[in-house]
């Protein structure tokens, strides 16, 4: 059975800093795509950023130079590195992930991932 596991979320000043990490377990082997989302009361989920085995990582605009996503195969554990974080960077945080390639590129697209986990709450105040 395939878990993403969250952790690391919490309360921050605005300009502060938070990792977050998600352990997966269940695959064999790794999965092809891993990202990180985020949700607001109210709105979608939308996409922070992602991560392919092999490639190119992706960001939404509103957090390029100050996030970073990365992963540990050897962990099965990805990683968000969020710097001078933003009231507006407030949300639950979620990992996924997509095992198969499918012809589809690592994207920040809510719909191209299969496995969620469950979130964790970053709380940014001004």
């Amino acid at each position: 059975q395939v878990q993403l596991v969250e952790s690391g979320g919490g309360s921050v000043q605005s300009g502060g800093s938070l990792r977050l990490s998600c352990a997966t377990s269940g695959y064999t082997g790794r999965p092809y795509c891993m990202g990180w989302f985020r949700q607001s009361p109210g709105k979608e989920r939308e996409g922070v950023a992602t991560i392919p085995t092999y490639g190119v990582t992706s960001y939404a605009d509103s957090v390029k130079g100050r996030f970073a996503i990365s992963r540990d195969s050897a962990k099965n554990t990805l990683y968000l590195q969020m710097n001078s974080l933003k009231p507006e960077d407030t949300a639950m945080y979620y990992c996924a992930a997509r095992y198969d390639y499918r012809s589809t590129p690592c994207r920040l697209r809510v719909g191209e991932f299969d496995d969620w986990g469950q979130g964790t709450q970053v709380t940014v105040s001004s």
